[in-house]
């Protein structure tokens, strides 16, 4: 391929926008990490892998992956790739959207569970995804006023982790918080003003008194919208509220900082 302005072209730049996505059920992965990992990982459909010849030369695992699963790989000029998308650094591929359910995930009694409620930012909400793949947690579930998932700067930011674990995405936080507690799984929600404190939490992890969060339990945690957090509503659905110890002078974490360092927390108690 050498024509930039080509229609094929124009379609998958055309990913970028929510809409042209919804309507072809597909999204884009951009950059040869994430690339990599869609075509070799198990879960949606790859489409199309487009590369340049240095890309492919580079990366030859990515077109080795592609063409065992016999998804087509199409060469590209570098001001191709550039045109279908500026982050492209030599491969996107174009692939069928997530549409994880939350029954399933239930279904395998999970230990492990991040929950993004009115999460909006895509940076932030890709990588509290990476994070939950980084800390073994069994799903990641996006309510129904969080971005989406498969807006391209949240796809960057999973690297990849958007096609380790299952994600769900649409629920409304009372539905799922309800699903969760049915199946055994605890809910907790951070918050800065929480009433319990994680540190405190992980010192009688396994062995925690009544009334008491143990993180060695199944845990879902509740992470709310980077710039108020979670409202009050939405605190009340969980069974704690837990907030993150702040030793030094700043005033609070970034929602990604506070999702790894709870994940964590749970995943280090759980084992």
């Amino acid at each position: 391929m050498t024509n930039p302005r080509a229609d094929r072209v124009k379609a998958v730049r055309a990913l970028a926008s929510r809409s042209v996505r919804r309507r072809s059920d597909t999204f884009l992965v951009e950059g040869p990490q994430a690339v990599r990992e869609a075509v070799t990982a198990p879960g949606p459909r790859v489409h199309d892998v487009y590369v340049t010849p240095d890309a492919a030369a580079r990366y030859g695992e990515i077109v080795d992956g592609a063409l065992a699963a016999g998804v087509r790989v199409r060469t590209g000029t570098p001001e191709v790739l550039d045109a279908m998308s500026p982050d492209a650094q030599g491969g996107v591929a174009v692939v069928e959207r997530v549409h994880g359910e939350l029954g399933p995930v239930l279904a395998r009694r999970p230990r492990l569970v991040a929950v993004l409620a009115h999460v909006r930012d895509p940076g932030n909400a890709g990588t509290v995804l990476r994070a939950a793949d980084a800390a073994g947690a069994d799903a990641v579930v996006l309510t129904a006023s969080s971005v989406d998932v498969h807006n391209p700067k949240c796809v960057r930011a999973t690297a990849g982790s958007l096609f380790h674990l299952p994600v769900v995405t649409g629920p409304e936080l009372p539905e799922v918080v309800a699903a969760l507690q049915a199946a055994g799984v605890q809910v907790l929600a951070a918050a800065g003003g929480g009433t319990h404190d994680l540190d405190d939490l992980l010192d009688v992890a396994g062995a925690a008194p009544a009334g008491v969060p143990d993180l060695a339990a199944p845990t879902a945690w509740v992470f709310g919208n980077e710039a108020w957090g979670l409202r009050d509503e939405d605190l009340a659905l969980a069974d704690a509220a837990v907030r993150v110890p702040l030793r030094g002078r700043a005033e609070s974490l970034n929602l990604a900082t506070a999702a790894a360092v709870c994940l964590y927390a749970s995943g280090r108690a759980q084992r």
